[in-house]
């Protein structure tokens, strides 16, 4: 009985015995783990989740003149030659290059003058030839004249027969038209001289006006001529030059529009390779035709000043702007259209506030060809997203890079 009572006491827990102290190391893992999850989701959540967007500043709007119609054309050369050469010939020289700019009368090229020299030497020639014969002949008309004299004093006492002055006359009058004859002949070897001189100067190719060479179009050793021939061996230009001063654009305007345009109308350009840059310009002429296939009005544009970023052949947009100034309340602002975003036939913009998107409802008070007046609900100054608006929300993380 004892023997159980005992081994009841050993199993019994003594309730008296000291509490063992709780690990530390346990607690502060968890708070390890707890601080490096709220790190991880706070990066997270303000860099890694940050959209990438595209932002620029609302502009204040001043008055404007209104977008009346827009259109697209190229910028053309109002003055550009194929320069080529007078004679056919056998390019020897070439001294220029495309790209480069020249004056009027620089020599480009030369072409080989050979046969043309002979031939200005063999008229030189004859002209020393027949002014010998002139001087040989006058020495024999000034004795014609002497013997005739002296036939008439003669014949006047008798000592001569009539037949010996008529003779004498005769030798004179023969000698006089043989010196009008050798006249006539000095008068055309020097035109021939003056025809040769005229080919050799040909040969050389000088540029007509001031302006940059665009195409190069023959080599030395190749002929030239200024007519095609039909083997298609022979070059017809020796290089394209154009005045870069005679700049302008060329647009066809629908014929149902033509009607809003006007001569020295104010158009603002827009080069398709520059889209942010605005060229002021004007309407130079309107071509008095229409083209019947094209249903369209050919329009011609100036640039108010040059810039060398123009060049021919670029693609260009044109806003044509009305005569009248529009109006705008204070405090309005210009922001791009790219800007704007429908929803539910409603009009927001999106605006970076502190590294996150906000929507805003606006209402356009004004366009002004790829631009909008906002009148209120935005200020000067503030961001606006123009690009990647698409999937944001209110209060979403944003990375900008300005236009």
């Amino acid at each position: 009985m004892s023997t159980e009572k005992s081994g009841l006491e050993e199993l019994r827990i003594d309730r008296t015995r000291a509490k063992r102290p709780a690990s530390k190391s346990g607690w502060i893992i968890a708070v390890v783990l707890l601080l490096l999850c709220a790190a991880i989701f706070w990066f997270w959540r303000n860099y890694k989740g940050a959209a990438s967007v595209r932002t620029i500043a609302a502009m204040e709007a001043g008055a404007g003149p209104q977008t009346v119609l827009n259109a697209s054309g190229y910028v053309t050369a109002q003055r550009q030659a194929t320069v080529a050469s007078k004679i056919t010939g056998q390019m020897i020289e070439i001294h220029f290059e495309e790209g480069q700019k020249v004056n009027k009368g620089d020599i480009l090229a030369r072409v080989d003058p050979s046969n043309i020299q002979t031939g200005l030497a063999l008229a030189e020639a004859q002209l020393k030839v027949a002014q010998v014969g002139l001087t040989e002949t006058k020495t024999q008309l000034d004795q014609a004249e002497r013997d005739l004299n002296r036939a008439h004093s003669l014949a006047t006492n008798d000592v001569v027969s009539p037949a010996e002055v008529e003779r004498a006359q005769a030798q004179q009058d023969m000698l006089r038209a043989r010196m009008d004859r050798l006249r006539a002949e000095i008068t055309v070897a020097e035109r021939q001289i003056a025809t040769w001189q005229q080919q050799l100067e040909d040969t050389i190719i000088r540029a007509p006006f001031d302006g940059v060479v665009v195409a190069k179009s023959a080599q030395p050793g190749e002929i030239i001529s200024p007519l095609s021939a039909g083997g298609g061996f022979t070059r017809t230009g020796v290089c394209t030059l154009v005045d870069m001063t005679s700049l302008e654009v060329d647009v066809d305007v629908n014929e149902n529009y033509i009607n809003r345009v006007t001569a020295g109308q104010v158009v603002e350009a827009k080069l398709d390779a520059y889209t942010d840059w605005k060229i002021p310009a004007k309407v130079i002429a309107i071509i008095p035709t229409a083209d019947r296939q094209k249903a369209s009005v050919k329009v011609r544009i100036g640039f108010d000043q040059l810039d060398p970023r123009i060049l021919p052949d670029m693609g260009v947009k044109v806003s044509f702007k009305g005569g009248a100034e529009t109006a705008v309340g204070e405090g309005a602002v210009v922001i791009p259209k790219t800007a704007l975003t429908t929803d539910g036939g409603h009009t927001y913009i999106w605006v970076a506030q502190d590294g996150k998107a906000e929507r805003r409802e606006i209402k356009v008070a004004q366009e002004r060809g790829e631009e909008v007046v906002i009148a209120s609900s935005l200020s000067r100054g503030e961001k606006v997203i123009v690009e990647n608006q698409a999937g944001l929300k209110t209060g979403d993380r944003i990375q900008e890079s300005k236009l």
